[in-house]
């Protein structure tokens, strides 16, 4: 493929390609965070079940206050108490979740009332209804509190245990095999053996990447530039994992070996030239019913393409319903010019403005350069064939959204 595919194709086409599974398995609230709820659940019961006070004070007739004298206090209700009907002319002393009296129709706060001989005179008189946390207005028994494809944290999981469910439907974790190749690449923690050789960063920064977003890096290989020992790990991780990423190898150099290596094994293969900088050459395959992505082998290319490209495609198979993140805007703030004839993204610090964020490029942009990931917060993106320099507004994509 001579012709480069525009970047907003190339990632509708990884979105399209995720299926969500076809089963699920019940899950404690214990284990539901970083899972993705499987089915659309109903609210059990009204929240409040009743309605209470949503503070510390009076339950009284509003009109029972027109005579400006005080209110004898027919009964102390506390959270948990059943309380008696109000009685004409008198208060109930409540507390912030005590159920309303029958017969009260509003509540008076401590801070407007002066208590003394077993009455309560209201200061300051409340408008009708204060105060009153009314029966279903937070969750109705029957409304949807959660949408199948929710992504469940802290937030949903307090929204299901306030409805007492004590099992929910998720979709089973995504597995994700991860292949490095290269004959340079070297373990963490071994030696050099020569200046040509040079860390393996690709597979410990993509397994984190991938348990970020919740999926589950189950199998990370290595392979050196040997044909039959690409073959061999891309069968053992197709054969245990969802996904497959590898990392290097799939474009036409004379070593690039994972092409005929898919192939051999009775893969097809997609081989993308995308119009974006940095990462340009992507492909999709798919071998005995698995998915596989190969990335570029530099590790900001790599990181920069799975943030943007690949996790629509794991969002999709995790069965979120939301499978883009959101796209931010910023005003750009340099004394360079950019732009390239391809779709390019600058690593930028996004600083907090009265307006828009101050989006600062980091001073090296070569895809060589590892340390601006960490120093960054995000990607911003120049539209191919244009040209930008000081104050130009662009879309930026935040790390914190999309790798997530």
């Amino acid at each position: 493929m001579n012709e480069m595919m525009e970047f907003d194709a190339a990632q509708a086409r990884m979105a399209e390609h995720g299926r969500a599974p076809g089963r699920h398995e019940d899950c404690a609230p214990a284990d539901l965070s970083g899972r993705i709820l499987a089915q659309t659940l109903l609210a059990n019961l009204d929240l409040p079940p009743a309605d209470n006070s949503a503070m510390d004070g009076y339950a009284l007739r509003l009109a029972d206050l027109a005579s400006g004298r005080p209110l004898p206090i027919q009964q102390h209700c506390f959270a948990g108490d059943t309380p008696e009907p109000l009685q004409p002319g008198h208060a109930t002393r409540l507390f912030t979740g005590s159920l309303l009296p029958d017969g009260a129709d509003t509540i008076a706060i401590q801070e407007d009332c002066e208590e003394a001989e077993g009455a309560v005179r209201v200061l300051r008189p409340p408008a009708q209804g204060a105060y009153i946390r009314r029966r279903g207005e937070d969750m109705a028994r029957g409304a949807v509190v959660l949408a199948r494809g929710t992504l469940i944290g802290p937030a949903q999981i307090a929204v299901l245990a306030a409805q007492g469910f004590s099992h929910v439907p998720v979709y089973p974790r995504l597995r994700i095999g991860l292949l490095t190749t290269g004959d340079e690449l070297i373990a963490p923690g071994q030696d050099l053996p020569n200046p040509a050789a040079v860390y393996n960063a690709n597979g410990p920064m993509l397994a984190a990447l991938c348990a970020q977003l919740g999926a589950e890096p189950t199998l990370v290989l290595h392979a050196r530039d040997e044909a039959g020992a690409i073959r061999t790990a891309l069968q053992t991780l197709t054969a245990q994992c969802d996904l497959v990423l590898s990392v290097g190898g799939a474009s036409v150099g004379e070593k690039d070996l994972v092409k005929p290596a898919i192939e051999a094994l009775g893969g097809t293969l997609d081989l993308w030239r995308v119009r974006m900088k940095p990462g340009k050459p992507v492909a999709l395959a798919d071998i005995a019913g698995r998915t596989l992505v190969c990335l570029p082998g530099n590790p900001v290319s790599a990181f920069v393409v799975f943030t943007l490209l690949v996790t629509p495609l794991i969002r999709a198979m995790q069965g979120r319903h939301t499978v883009l993140g959101p796209v931010r805007q910023g005003v750009l703030r340099s004394d360079r010019t950019w732009g390239d004839p391809r779709e390019e993204f600058l690593r930028v610090r996004a600083a907090p403005t009265d307006g828009l964020p101050a989006l600062i490029p980091y001073s090296q942009q070569s895809s060589g350069v590892i340390s601006s990931l960490p120093w960054s917060d995000g990607i911003a993106r120049v539209t191919a064939d244009t040209r930008v320099t000081e104050g130009a507004r662009l879309n930026w994509y935040a790390w914190s959204d999309w790798l997530r």
